[in-house]
């Protein structure tokens, strides 16, 4: 088994990465590392250091403009995949944490997935638990639009009584004595 299938064995992962997909994983390591850097930057001087010997003709200028266009046509392919596998990824482990907290909003599971108008609603809904959220002094006050809603309310309404002093109850571990 090769160092990727391994890995993916023992994370738990399914299949085991195509070739296409082994490929653009190296590559992508390889192109984020210093190793590559310094590939990039030798690869640069040498171009440079060799103008004087062909005379700093057409064909040496077309040489570097080639390279570094075929270079970044690639690239711009590889960063892509990179981002979108790192966003899924991301985004299936906010799923986990928003499915498994209790009082969370399942509304967010695969937000991802909305339409724009579904996200602007959204951010509509959570905006107004940002305005609630600002009326509040505790921080632990809300965990969703609905609760906030219906404790805003309640805290809106005047009180029916207070209660008198005598049947106030006393924190515990406190007493008049």
């Amino acid at each position: 088994m090769t160092g990727a299938r391994t890995r993916a064995a023992e994370a738990g992962g399914g299949r085991p990465a195509g070739f296409f997909e082994r490929v653009a994983s190296a590559a992508g390591a390889f192109s984020g590392s210093t190793g590559a850097l310094v590939a990039a930057v030798g690869l640069v001087v040498a171009w440079a250091a060799s103008g004087p010997v062909f005379g700093y003709s057409p064909t040496w200028q077309l040489v570097i403009n080639t390279g570094t266009t075929i270079i970044t046509f690639l690239m711009v392919f590889l960063i892509q995949r990179s981002q979108n596998k790192e966003s899924l990824a991301v985004q299936l482990k906010l799923n986990e944490i928003v499915a498994a907290l209790q009082g969370a909003s399942n509304r967010l599971v695969n937000v991802q997935d909305l339409t724009e108008d579904e996200l602007r609603a959204l951010h509509a809904h959570y905006a107004a638990l940002a305005r609630l959220a600002g009326e509040e002094t505790d921080l632990r006050a809300s965990h969703s639009v609905d609760e906030a809603r219906v404790r805003h309310r309640s805290k809106s309404q005047p009180r029916v009584a207070a209660r008198s002093p005598k049947t106030r109850r006393q924190p515990a571990g406190h007493s008049k004595e």
